[in-house]
C-alpha cells in the first residue's frame, strides 16, 4: 500500500487545544495542538462512526458526540470502555506547514464517518 504526504494547515494557524477537521484524499481527519505537540486522528469514532471533531474536549480527551465514549488525545486510547483506539496518522512539520501521510487508496466504509459534521 502506498502513501502520500498532504499539506493540511500552517502550524501558526492551529491554536493550543484547537481542533482542525478536514478531508484530504477522501480521508476525514482532525488535528489538535496539545501542549505544542500536534496529533492527527481519523475523524471517526470506532464505535458510533460519528465525527469526533464535533465532540467536546475535557480533561485531555475528546468525547463522541453520539454516545459519550472518550478517547485520550495524546494516545488515541479509549478511556473507560472497550472500544477500539483511534486510528492515528503520521505527520511532519516542514517550514511551518503541517503535512499528514495518508493512504493513496480511498477509505473503506469502516474508516468513514456516517454523516457530515455538525
Amino acid at each position: 500500500m502506498s502513501n502520500s504526504w498532504h499539506d493540511i494547515i500552517r502550524e501558526d494557524e492551529l491554536s493550543e487545544g484547537e481542533i482542525h477537521a478536514t478531508i484530504k484524499n477522501g480521508w476525514h481527519i482532525f488535528l489538535i495542538n496539545l501542549d505544542g505537540e500536534i496529533r492527527v486522528w481519523n475523524d471517526r469514532c470506532p464505535h458510533a462512526a460519528s465525527h469526533l471533531s464535533t465532540g467536546r474536549i475535557r480533561r485531555g480527551a475528546v468525547m463522541c458526540p453520539l454516545h459519550g465514549a472518550r478517547f485520550e488525545l495524546k494516545s488515541g486510547r479509549c478511556i473507560g470502555g472497550t472500544y477500539s483506539d483511534l486510528i492515528t496518522f503520521e505527520h511532519r512539520n516542514q517550514d511551518g506547514m503541517i503535512s499528514v501521510l495518508l493512504p493513496d487508496r480511498s477509505p473503506t466504509m469502516a474508516e468513514l464517518p456516517i454523516s457530515p459534521p455538525g
